[in-house]
């Protein structure tokens, strides 16, 4: 199986910091929807930034780019994959992460 157009990693453990006040699943959107990770495209690496805005840049103009719409579209699965994992495993639902896609 060959590399993703479009590389990063999955989320590690999201740094829930507790309380009464703050719901654990909720939280972990709202980190996810902001997490920075290493992105590289087509090899080319392009630094750390927020994954979840620039995958929404990605699916807006795929060219501008680099990748196919279908590569943009596999990125978008690929989180909603690894980032519904690690949300799911705060007490969220994966549906949440692509809800958000559709806004």
């Amino acid at each position: 199986m060959s590399d993703p157009a479009v590389n990063f990693p999955a989320p590690k453990r999201i740094p829930y910091p507790g309380g009464c006040v703050l719901e654990p699943g909720p939280f972990a959107l709202d980190y996810l929807l902001t997490w920075p990770a290493e992105v590289t495209v087509h090899g080319r690496p392009l630094g750390t930034r927020p994954v979840y805005p620039f995958l929404r840049a990605l699916l807006a103009d795929p060219a501008a780019h680099g990748v196919t719409p279908a590569e943009a579209l596999a990125a978008r699965d690929r989180f909603l994959t690894l980032a519904g994992q690690a949300l799911e495993a705060e007490g969220g639902q994966p549906s949440w992460l692509e809800r958000e896609f559709g806004r």
